[in-house]
């Protein structure tokens, strides 16, 4: 039984319980993916726990079962044979709020995006790797949907994981004090910048960049490692003026290790349609992507391009 599998046996032992929020020795959160061994995700080989719901809705989103904060059926529809056995019913507790059995399908069809698990339990499962972690110099990245916006999980989990080596993927867009806190129980940040313009980050996010520009002012003056990672959307946020405003707010920045440029991947569309969902990005996914780096180059910020 792999860490995922263990995660969804608790959140069934939480679900036919009732839930735990009267136990006040645990908080409880919902996740909707667990992935080990991963390697971009922060320094060493790493466990990345993900967490469901973010209160951006970017037009790129490659992850589409982590915006909403509910739990939610996942259904690959064109490999259905409509054998109609999920639809009978079952007996099964977490089947019950989809009026649909997610287990019965031979074909591994139907599945439920998001776990309920509680922080302690949750700790207890990745603090097991502790070893690991140690002699591949690892850690444990908590990344979303949006952390921040499970606040209380987010802060109690990374009490909990102490002394592993922690990082936090967030977009910065939450309460600017649990932001804080949550700088200072973690290794390093590993900070989203979508567009510099609050205007067109509004546009392509559903929320201006305000608060996530003041977060990050705030994380460059508490001089906490942190790296930069920047998607690149062709006709979006690829323009050399915002390369330019993005390398001016950055230079001087002691904790900055590092600027991330991550190409859009034209794959990014394929989970939607198990969502019940339509992509339609308003930009061309097929466009060359721009890159200038001399902003980035003159004011001495180091800078790397991933590889899909």
């Amino acid at each position: 039984m792999n860490l995922r599998q263990q995660c969804e046996t608790m959140a069934k032992y939480i679900i036919s319980c009732g839930g735990m929020e009267g136990n006040d020795r645990m908080i409880n959160g919902i996740i909707f993916d667990i992935k080990e061994f991963t390697v971009h995700d922060g320094p060493g080989i790493r466990t990345t726990v993900f967490f469901k719901g973010c209160p951006l809705h970017c037009v790129w989103c490659h992850n589409p079962e982590g915006i909403s904060f509910q739990r939610e059926l996942l259904i690959n529809k064109p490999s259905c044979v409509n054998c109609g056995k999920c639809r009978v019913g079952c007996t099964h507790e977490e089947c019950k709020p989809f009026n649909l059995c997610t287990k019965i399908c031979s074909k591994g069809l139907i599945r439920i995006a998001g776990t309920i698990v509680d922080s302690e339990s949750l700790a207890k499962e990745l603090m097991k790797q502790e070893s690991f972690f140690e002699n591949n110099r690892g850690g444990i990245t908590i990344s979303g949907g949006e952390p921040l916006a499970q606040p209380e999980f987010l802060l109690d989990l990374l009490k909990r994981l102490k002394p592993i080596h922690t990082a936090v993927e967030t977009s910065g867009y939450g309460n600017s004090e649990v932001f804080k806190e949550a700088i200072g129980l973690t290794d390093i940040i590993l900070y989203d910048i979508k567009h510099m313009d609050p205007k067109i980050h509004e546009k392509v996010t559903g929320v201006d960049n305000n608060l996530i520009l003041s977060n990050f002012r705030q994380l460059m003056n508490l001089k906490k490692e942190f790296i930069v990672r920047i998607p690149l959307i062709p006709g979006i946020n690829d323009s050399e003026k915002n390369f330019k405003s993005m390398a001016e707010f950055l230079k001087g920045a002691k904790g900055l290790q590092r600027v991330e440029f991550l190409p859009y991947n034209t794959f990014t569309g394929a989970k939607y349609h198990i969502l019940n969902r339509e992509y339609k990005p308003p930009f061309n996914e097929k466009g060359k992507i721009q890159l200038y780096t001399s902003s980035f180059d003159n004011y001495g910020i180091k800078w790397t391009v991933r590889k899909n």
